[in-house]
């Protein structure tokens, strides 16, 4: 029997591959004829390792990553990271610089500051978060220790275009909403921290991608689970990883793999954030937060005439299959994520319902 899925436009956890689902429902009972389903092997068994390491091996390939980075399934989510970021990376008496674009890098810089110096070498708060900050807007600090920042903003749909100039400092990146929507140059990054649960798998492991150097500051005082070090050491295996989430991540990378890569799963992003945009711009019904240049392809944010109305939207949309439509409560309005698995037929409804709400309500 059939199964009636929505169109689900939610920043997270986020809608995933039906044929990776599949795959999944396939060996929930035995993984591969071994009698043993996928929640239920042991993380030492020769399955699971070779799932892991087949996992990190697409990873890799995908993002073209050489041999001096090391690749992380953690726990904790982006959040833990917040925490782990400048635990192992600002050493005493230096100072770490935060480029403020949203919710979730306020968060960052909030944590960072509880471990050591922190200086905030740009931020677009007095303008609502509407841009990415422009190159001569980023003031750092002297000699930082890294540099981080947020590569796309869920709350409110903007996205980096190019990475921020750092004056040679080590780049820290949070690509939890955006990692893999598009090819990456990982040789310009020290680090990157991914929560999976937008692009790359269900919630329950992060993916943390380092530069071996920067594993030398991992102090040995740090509690172990926080040190990066020490996790590259035991190959995520120190304590039981989440499983099934790393089994996910592992056949969402064969799904990207089969589908041409990010090449052209960029080529799909841009096609389907612009059927969505154009349909904004062709109305003054409709008023997007982001600024054009700093518009997100993976979150996209917009606002109606009145709450009122917005809350028609989402009823009504939710009626038409068309669920998880409503803008996060810091900012009100309505908000489309539509990250690498979403389909474009649900994009083409969305737009076409648009058309027909402004119609009736404009």
């Amino acid at each position: 029997m059939g199964v009636e899925r929505a169109y689900n436009f939610s920043p997270g956890p986020a809608t995933l591959p039906v044929e990776v689902l599949e795959e999944a429902r396939d060996n929930m009972l035995s993984l591969a004829g071994s009698g043993v389903g996928i929640c239920e092997i042991s993380h030492r068994s020769k399955e699971f390792s070779a799932i892991i390491e087949q996992a990190e091996a697409d990873l890799r390939k995908l993002l073209r990553m050489t041999d001096d980075y090391s690749v992380m399934f953690l726990q904790g989510g982006a959040t833990l990271q917040f925490s782990a970021v400048p635990m192992n990376l600002l050493g005493q008496g230096q100072t770490a610089d935060y480029i403020v674009t949203g919710g979730w890098s306020k968060k960052a810089l909030a944590e960072a500051k509880k471990v050591g110096e922190c200086h905030v070498a740009a931020t677009t708060e007095a303008e609502k978060f509407k841009r990415i900050p422009r190159p001569d807007d980023i003031k750092l600090s002297k000699s930082p220790a890294y540099v981080h920042f947020t590569s796309n903003n869920t709350l409110y749909g903007t996205q980096w275009q190019d990475e921020p100039q750092t004056g040679g400092a080590p780049l820290v990146c949070d690509a939890s909403s955006d990692i893999l929507c598009r090819p990456l140059n990982v040789g310009r990054y020290g680090m990157i921290y991914a929560g999976a649960q937008k692009n790359l798998g269900p919630a329950g492991v992060t993916l943390v991608i380092i530069r071996n150097a920067l594993l030398e500051r991992s102090q040995d005082s740090l509690p172990i689970y926080l040190n990066y070090r020490k996790m590259v050491e035991g190959k995520s295996l120190y304590n039981t990883p989440p499983v099934f989430a790393v089994y996910i991540v592992g056949l969402v990378a064969k799904w990207l793999i089969r589908n041409g890569g990010l090449d052209q799963m960029y080529k799909r992003n841009r096609d389907k954030a612009a059927l969505l945009y154009d349909a904004l711009d062709a109305s003054p019904f409709f008023r997007p937060h982001a600024d054009k240049e700093s518009r997100s392809l993976m979150n996209i944010t917009w606002r109606l005439p009145s709450e009122e109305l917005e809350a028609q939207f989402v009823e009504q949309a939710a009626a038409h299959n068309m669920r998880n439509l409503k803008g996060h409560r810091s900012i009100g309005g309505l908000r489309a994520s539509i990250y690498n698995a979403f389909p474009r037929e649900g994009v083409e409804a969305l737009v076409s319902f648009m058309r027909d709400f402004a119609a009736k309500h404009g």
